[in-house]
């Protein structure tokens, strides 16, 4: 199984870890990551509106790359996922757009037109599609750990670009946890916005859901939360002490990446999964 790896921003800067734990447990499930050359930022969900043709161009220009390699398209973050997606909806739907935006290319001296042939995943959806990349693979790291499946908003909705489940009732990532050996728990904010892409245009009002879904894990029996979103892990990661003073919540809790819960499940160390990077409740997380 091999996929054109579109690692995004993120990975490659404040959330290295993901990076480097993505790596490791492919590696351990077989799943073999070409990453894109020459990637470009997809914009993040604010590109479009400065300039939307500049940011469908943009992603075009990502999904053309992979065209050339002949693959698929993986990412690991919910917003990438959303933009390339976005972008893909659209291009195979309307010519004339589509048209537009290769002549962009063309004029910018990029070699490659955009067709839309390569598909484009998540990670989450991959292993969701795969129960069987586990097999044998699992140890019983997570027996007994209570796990909270936070999905958070752009991996859900909209449900014509985001289909791979109802995303009013997903429960990808609950199966999942089952298939690690963890235990998921139902809390009320586990599609819920996370605020990153506004904390700083309404701090207050983002600080506050950040303490609301970290609570709500919390009053829910949670031993932590798992995100596919390294936008999600980071917002309630770093901001959960500022989170919980603007609900008025006593709870601490792990925030880890999808891929850092799959390592530990497979027998990888705190520190195999980039654990010691976090900033919240180092020393509550009782595996590896």
């Amino acid at each position: 199984m091999k996929f054109a790896f579109f690692p995004g921003c993120v990975l490659k800067g404040a959330a290295a870890e993901a990076y480097t734990s993505m790596q490791k447990v492919c590696d351990a499930l077989g799943i073999e990551l070409e990453e894109i050359p020459n990637w470009t930022c997809c914009g993040a969900s604010h590109a479009q509106g400065v300039n939307d043709l500049a940011a469908l161009a943009v992603n075009a220009r990502n999904i053309s790359i992979a065209e050339n390699m002949g693959l698929p398209i993986l990412t690991v973050c919910n917003t990438c996922t959303l933009q390339l997606r976005t972008a893909k909806y659209r291009l195979d739907h309307d010519k004339d757009l589509r048209d537009k935006v290769n002549a962009i290319l063309k004029e910018a001296g990029h070699p490659y037109e955009y067709k839309g042939t390569s598909e484009i995943t998540h990670f989450l959806w991959v292993l969701d599609d795969h129960p069987e990349l586990f097999e044998g693979k699992v140890t019983d790291a997570l027996q007994g750990t209570k796990i909270a499946a936070y999905y958070g908003c752009h991996i859900l909705r909209p449900q014509d670009i985001m289909h791979h489940e109802d995303g009013k009732y997903p429960e990808s990532l609950e199966r999942l946890v089952r298939r690690l050996g963890g235990t998921p728990v139902w809390f009320d904010a586990h599609r819920k916005c996370c605020g990153f892409h506004a904390q700083l245009a309404a701090e207050h009002d983002v600080l506050t859901v950040t303490g609301q879904i970290v609570d709500s894990a919390g009053r829910a029996g949670a031993d932590l939360i798992v995100t596919p979103c390294p936008l999600c892990q980071m917002q309630l990661d770093m901001y959960e002490p500022e989170g919980r003073d603007a609900v008025q919540s006593s709870v601490e809790i792990p925030i880890l990446h999808l891929q850092q819960l799959i390592g530990l499940a497979l027998g990888m160390s705190k520190k195999d999964v980039g654990f010691d990077r976090h900033v919240s409740a180092q020393a509550k997380l009782k595996i590896g």
